[in-house]
């Protein structure tokens, strides 16, 4: 299948590590022109190592996302060396767990400040020249923790809705410029991110990394955890041509451990 995304210019944020890497190495394969973006340059390096291992380049740059003007700077840098964006994968940004009991106004602002803005203010700097040249595609990779509370994930789920009705309504604000925006639910998914999660509930429980590992990919409907690269592959999808009225859509991808009819 042709997705016709060879030669377009793809930013993926938070391209150095999890899902992000794997969208942008996914990019790279189709022939798309990626760069990264992430806080760490130490992770970008590391990122385009890995990437040059398989025979796939990335422009890298760094920025923090939780500053207009940083990202505003890095798609200008990134214009700059590659041409205009055409398409935007949001993978950036993570919101610390807290118990109901801790919560506070500092944790409710951190988690939007790590969550909803860092995409958010990607999507302001590439607008208006996607709005410019009536094109562009933006897919935001947001946690299923939007769909669904969590007792110890609420200031990141609730961030996590409110990208998902952004993206919405973002696709309905600019459709009649070209530009598609949709997002994407991953469940548990096989990153650094689960991994630590595992390990401190084994450090809470006493109990065996593998054991709780295993206890969660059986309670999922299809007995596994999602791969990185399942879901760059999504995102290959809502970004490409062969999904051109495609917008507005939320695509939930966690094995249907949460059956829900939207």
């Amino acid at each position: 299948m042709n997705l016709e995304l060879k030669d377009k210019v793809v930013v993926v944020t938070g391209g150095s590590k999890g899902i992000g890497l794997a969208c942008a190495a996914a990019f790279a394969r189709e022939g798309a022109r990626v760069a990264i973006i992430s806080r760490d340059r130490a992770n970008l390096e590391a990122a385009c190592a890995k990437l040059m291992a398989e025979r796939l380049n990335a422009y890298s740059t760094a920025a923090d996302l939780r500053d207009p003007q940083s990202a505003a700077a890095a798609m200008a840098d990134i214009e700059s060396a590659l041409g205009p964006i055409d398409v935007l994968v949001n993978s950036a940004g993570a919101a610390k767990r807290h118990p109901p009991a801790q919560l506070n106004a500092e944790a409710w602002r951190e988690a939007m400040d790590a969550k909803f803005f860092t995409y958010i203010h990607a999507i302001d700097a590439v607008l208006p020249g996607m709005a410019r040249r009536e094109r562009g595609a933006i897919v935001n990779i947001v946690g299923i923790g939007g769909r669904v509370a969590s007792p110890v994930h609420l200031p990141g789920g609730s961030a996590n809705a409110a990208l998902m009705l952004a993206s919405a309504g973002l696709a309905n604000a600019w459709g009649h410029k070209g530009i598609r925006v949709n997002a994407i639910n991953p469940g548990a998914t096989l990153t650094d991110r689960v991994q630590g999660r595992l390990d401190a509930e084994a450090a809470a429980t006493g109990k065996p990394v593998e054991e709780l590992r295993r206890n969660m990919e059986q309670s999922m409907p299809l007995g596994r955890m999602a791969r990185p690269e399942e879901v760059a592959d999504a995102a290959l999808f809502l970004a490409s041509a062969r999904a051109s009225y495609v917008t507005g859509a939320v695509l939930a991808m966690d094995g249907a451990l949460h059956p829900i009819s939207s």
